[in-house]
Formats: structure tokens, C-alpha cells, sequence
């Protein structure tokens, strides 16, 4: 909450071809991403609270780059327990198999492509740089036979949930928090974060989510981020912090190993609203997600050099 203010994966057909041969995707990927994050929403559910919080996010099982902005979401939305993925070329070259008829899970690519500008003058050059956008098909481990038992042992939980998590510790340390209130809640004109006590919440995975949903509305102040915070209760600006926020605090939890849970579900149907409205709007809450995210953790733990986020 900002007191400033008044008050889905897309399942494609297996794809063999490796990631070298991804395809162009069409237009309208926007759309369907949009539309199945809609339906979980519809459902009841936020598909960025994932099943294997506990065991970290999403990553590559050959590289281990965890996967991130709206491919972590993608990931997320799929029902394995494993948080490990391959490509079909990186299953084979691991001596693994996809099994027959397991379906992959399409992710995004964004790299900057260099075209020649017909508009060019002296002073702008013969190039330009546009966004190119392509998908390439990933496969969880629990669709692959015959891997070496490295990719496929499970990983032990990060934290016991009798104790305070040093990873989730260390990220809330980087705010002014003032214990002993009666609601959590982020005060801009004060820059200074407000809890309740740890022993209030109904468990420690609580307190760490709603912790870092405060967290990344702090990283949006002026003195950090700049992100607006001039929106009122119920409207679209207002609901747009609020997913950037809740985002960013499934991102924190799972590379703490927290199993974070909704903390907002009071706003989904704001969120909704928001979705429907903008196809590229889940895009766009997912890059300002992951700066929030990366901003407080500066080893860049959160991001893989081979991904970009949508502008």
C-alpha cells in the first residue's frame, strides 16, 4: 500500500528446433500472454505466487540464470515443482529426452536488432536500433528423461520457517522500517516504511511478502526510481503501482526462497480492469518488477544477460 494516494505460461506443441531457429513471433503475443494472465486472475489466482517459491525461481538448470520479468511469470504459471528448465538442444546436449507428446513452454526473447534508417541525416547515422521480439521453447525438468541427476535433484527449502531469512533481512535493511503500526504501508513524504510487529502476521512467509511489497514501493521514490505515485485509490495508476509492487515482491520471494503468497488480492479486480485495458501492460509492470527487484539486489542474482525486458 502507497499512503500517498487517497485512498498465463503459453503451452505450445513441442518444439524441437533449437533456441539458434526461434521463431518471429506474431503481434498479437502481447494479447495472448495478456489473456491468460487475465484468466488466472478471473480464477481467483495470481499466477506470479509460485508453487516453488521455496526452492528459488525459475532458471535455466545448464547455465543457472534464473529467468526474469515476464518469463519468470510464464514459468510461473505452469504446475511443475521443479524450478528447472532446459531447451531441447540443452536436454539432448545433457544426454536427456523429452518424452514423447510433453508439450513445451514458450518464453520471450527481446534484443535490439540494427537496421539501416532510410530517415537517416548526418547527425543521427545510417542506423537504427528497433526491439526484436521472439519466442523459443523451454521444457521443465519433469518433462525430461535421462538426465544426469544434477538437473533433477530436488533442492532443498532456503529457509526454516522459525527463523528470520537473512536473504529477505538483508533486502528490507536498505529501507528506514518502523515496527509496532497498526497496517503496512509505504509513506513517500517520509520516505519510511511502516509494519507491524513480526509477531503479528499469521506466519513468517506473511511478513516477508507484505515486507517486500512495501519494499519495492519504497525503491519507486523519487530519490530512487522516480515511479508516479499520483494515483488515487481505484484507479488505473494507482492499480499499475500496486502490480508493479506485488510483482516485484513474488520476484523477492522467490530468489529469498520464501513461499510468498497474494497479499493484495483486494485489487485484482483493478488489475483486471488495467489488463483489459492495455495488452503491453503486464510487459511494462513486469520491467518496472524487475528494477524494483534488481534494485535491491545488487548482484544482479535476479537477471540473465541474454533477456530484455519490453519497453
Amino acid at each position: 500500500m502507497n499512503t500517498h494516494n487517497t485512498q498465463s505460461g503459453i503451452q505450445t506443441q513441442s518444439n524441437t528446433a533449437p533456441f539458434a531457429q526461434a521463431r518471429f513471433t506474431k503481434p498479437d503475443v502481447y494479447q495472448t500472454i495478456t489473456d491468460k494472465i487475465i484468466a488466472a486472475l478471473e480464477a481467483g489466482t495470481a499466477p506470479w505466487v509460485k508453487p516453488w517459491a521455496s526452492i528459488g525461481a525459475p532458471r535455466n538448470a545448464v547455465t543457472g540464470r534464473e529467468y526474469s520479468g515476464i518469463n519468470n511469470i510464464l514459468l510461473s504459471m505452469t504446475t511443475y515443482s521443479s524450478n528447472q528448465w532446459l531447451t531441447y538442444k540443452q536436454a539432448t546436449e545433457a544426454g536427456g529426452q523429452v518424452r514423447k507428446g510433453e508439450h513445451g513452454t514458450a518464453i520471450i526473447l527481446f534484443k535490439p536488432l540494427r537496421v539501416e534508417d532510410k530517415d537517416a541525416t548526418p547527425d543521427t547515422g545510417t542506423c537504427k536500433v528497433i526491439p526484436l521480439m521472439r519466442t523459443f521453447t523451454v521444457f521443465n525438468t519433469q518433462q525430461i528423461d535421462g538426465l544426469p541427476a544434477k538437473y533433477t535433484e530436488e533442492r532443498k527449502p532456503l529457509i526454516d520457517n522459525f527463523k528470520d531469512n537473512a536473504a529477505a533481512e538483508e533486502m528490507l535493511a536498505q529501507a528506514t522500517i518502523h515496527h509496532g503500526h497498526s497496517r503496512a504501508c509505504f509513506i513517500p513524504s517520509l520516505d519510511v516504511i511502516h509494519m507491524p510487529n513480526k509477531t503479528e502476521f499469521k506466519s513468517i512467509p506473511d511478513y516477508y511478502s507484505t515486507g517486500l511489497h512495501e519494499l519495492c514501493h519504497w525503491v519507486g521514490h523519487s530519490s530512487r526510481l522516480n515511479r508516479d505515485f499520483n494515483g488515487r485509490f481505484g484507479d488505473s495508476s494507482y492499480a499499475f503501482e500496486e502490480l508493479i509492487a506485488e510483482l516485484g515482491a513474488a520476484f523477492l520471494c522467490a530468489t529469498a526462497g520464501i513461499d510468498g503468497k497474494l497479499q493484495h488480492d483486494s485489487y485484482i479486480a483493478s488489475w483486471l480492469k488495467v489488463l483489459r485495458g492495455d495488452k503491453r501492460a503486464i510487459f511494462t509492470a513486469a520491467a518496472a518488477a524487475r528494477k524494483a527487484a534488481e534494485f535491491v539486489t545488487p548482484t544482479g542474482s535476479m537477471a540473465d544477460q541474454d533477456e530484455q525486458e519490453a519497453a
